[in-house]
């Protein structure tokens, strides 16, 4: 695995910041240490508060009399077109990878009109064929991702948690494609794994797990099952031009290795999306499978028997969504705060 990318699977670094992209991430390309990346609300609003690369322009926008959005939109197409460019190449040798995908404003979730509007001019004004706009998984961002894959626009279905959800972005990015634009459906992973029920499905203490003991039970198994049956309902589709992405995938307990979602999730046809870290841990010394690559079956029989805490599945999912649709807009609301 060291050294390169893996035959149909792919590596996107999850991460944008000014200064890292004109630094090292020319030379992590050039190693092909990933060959796509993504951003979101959150990871943009990370990168302007918190670094200095875009003081002085920040500046400069406030004494033009931009408003907060407009100051937004300039520094985020700036860094979007700056990926994309160093990107092209790997996508105008294959349309499979070399994307970077930007997220339509997170408070135009239930407005389909504004949010077709918005995708459109964000992909026209950052002028590259390798952007993916992302648009959640939501009853109006259905309509969204329908109409923009439907003229062309490459997407980037985000905030999927149930097969339910991944089924239903599969089902309108097949039957509304018209052209060879790509998609993927971005699968949260790793949120299962912090939820306070979670406690109760692991019968083991967490400090005993050890690669070298694949049957403790203390490993994170929800989010990698549930991953695995939404895997199976796009692939059932049998569509090259649409691709499950696993998302949020950097693991947050310290008893387990940094790429321990990369290494589970390794299937055909699919892309990992990882903070940088997370990345560098899995070149370096990549971790052990330890749980079983399991069909839509298997996965959702093991799933059965999870201790949930009292809770059902399917308001696990509506939780997560909304927790992650909330999240979003409030990382957007203090970015816009900030610039104002």
């Amino acid at each position: 695995m060291k050294g390169k990318i893996i035959k149909d699977f792919s590596l996107w670094c999850d991460f944008i910041e000014r200064g890292f992209l004109q630094k090292d991430f020319d030379r992590l390309i050039s190693e092909q240490k990933f060959n796509g990346a993504t951003s979101n609300p959150s990871i943009f609003a990370q990168a302007i508060l918190h670094s200095a690369s875009y003081q002085d322009e920040i500046q400069a926008l406030k004494a033009k009399q931009y408003n907060s959005k407009q100051i937004y939109e300039t520094l985020a197409i700036k860094d979007i077109q700056l990926v994309a460019s160093k990107l092209n190449a790997f996508y105008i040798a294959n349309q499979d990878s070399g994307y970077i995908s930007i997220e339509i404003d997170p408070r135009l979730c239930d407005d389909v009109k504004a949010s077709i509007a918005e995708g459109r001019r964000l992909y026209e004004e950052i002028g590259f064929e390798n952007v993916m706009i992302k648009v959640p998984a939501t009853q109006a961002g259905f309509e969204v991702m329908k109409e923009l894959y439907a003229s062309g626009i490459h997407i980037n279905a985000t905030l999927v948690f149930s097969p339910a959800q991944a089924k239903e972005c599969a089902r309108i990015l097949n039957d509304s494609a018209k052209t060879s634009a790509r998609a993927v459906i971005s699968v949260f992973v790793s949120r299962f794994d912090t939820l306070d029920m979670t406690n109760a499905i692991n019968t083991t203490d967490a400090t005993n797990a050890t690669l070298e003991n694949p049957n403790v039970c203390a490993y994170p198994r929800l989010g990698i099952l549930n991953a695995m049956v939404c895997y199976s309902e796009i692939e059932a589709f049998n569509n090259p031009n649409i691709r499950t992405l696993f998302a949020s995938i950097g693991a947050k307990s310290p008893h387990i290795p940094k790429d321990f979602y990369i290494t589970n999730l390794i299937a055909p046809h699919t892309i990992n999306t990882a903070p940088l870290a997370t990345i560098e841990a899995f070149w370096q010394n990549p971790s052990q499978r330890v749980i079983q690559w399991l069909d839509k079956k298997r996965a959702l029989d093991e799933i059965a028997h999870i201790n949930l805490g009292g809770k059902s599945l399917d308001s696990i999912y509506d939780m997560l969504l909304q927790n992650g649709l909330s999240a979003f807009k409030s990382s957007f609301q203090e970015l816009l705060a900030s610039l104002s």
